[in-house]
């Protein structure tokens, strides 16, 4: 299977996971103005089977998802290795992919991750809450968006409004919803996250303080399996950290990325 990709900049390749349902845009659009400031890497975006322009054909489970992306890997990277980021279920498959080739990801990034509880109902998440609204925003929004960004969004403002419109809603719209079903049928993989040796390479995981949607506790269970990790709880951040919390992210990223370049030198 072919997965539609971007591609962006030259060097050690970053191999970058959107969460379920999204597309690549959840990833470009907070980390190419993160990466516009940090040379040497060549960021790829796939679009997961059945999410953006990335067709599902017979997929009927992360193990299919996992196969394809395995296949873009060995496509697009070959045996070079490589920087890995995950974010929500992204997240999920990038620990999948440390179980698998631990050897060739040079560090794992994880934002808003799933932990070590896969199905909704058996997370750890605190109740959502809403920190900051503007006045007359919810009522400016159309009912997909009440939805899905009033119901996720801690802070929702003008700007996080407009950043989920450009980086989540399109790959909302795209998606294969009868592929996604079939999918999350088979949700989980068969070899799972933190089944192989402890990932001794570093490691950050990033989780929102009130992110009602993988929360933060089962996060924090996984480290033993990462003892190179920096864990960070975010206030005012939620599942789209990524957006209510971008200029701290990026100083922690920026941490990250120098503690993997300090391994490769």
């Amino acid at each position: 299977m072919t997965l539609h990709h971007v591609s962006h900049g030259e060097g050690i390749p970053v191999l970058a996971l959107h969460g379920w349902t999204p597309d690549h845009r959840l990833m470009t659009g907070p980390l190419e103005p993160f990466f516009a400031d940090v040379p040497g890497y060549r960021r790829l975006y796939p679009d997961l089977p059945g999410m953006g322009a990335s067709p599902a054909g017979t997929i009927d489970s992360s193990d299919g998802i996992m196969a394809a992306l395995i296949e873009f890997i060995d496509t697009e990277i070959g045996d070079e290795p490589f920087v890995l980021i995950g974010e929500s279920y992204g997240g999920y498959l990038a620990r999948g992919l440390v179980a698998q080739r631990p050897s060739q990801v040079l560090g794992l990034g994880l934002i808003c991750p799933i932990g070590t509880a896969l199905e909704h109902a058996e997370r750890t998440v605190p109740d959502h809450v809403v920190l900051q609204v503007d006045p007359g925003l919810v009522e400016s929004l159309s009912p997909q968006e009440v939805e899905d960004f009033t119901e996720i969004a801690v802070i929702q403002t003008a700007e996080t409004l407009r950043q989920y419109r450009a980086d989540v809603l399109p790959g909302l719209d795209a998606a294969d919803a009868e592929a996604m079903d079939r999918i999350r049928k088979n949700w989980a993989l068969t070899v799972a996250p933190e089944s192989g040796p402890v990932y001794e390479r570093p490691t950050l995981v990033l989780c929102g303080r009130q992110d009602s949607i993988t929360g933060y506790a089962d996060q924090y269970a996984l480290l033993p399996h990462y003892p190179r990790a920096t864990y960070a709880v975010l206030d005012r951040a939620g599942h789209n950290l990524q957006i209510e919390q971008a200029g701290l992210m990026g100083v922690l990223l920026r941490d990250w990325l120098e503690r993997v370049a300090r391994e490769v030198n």
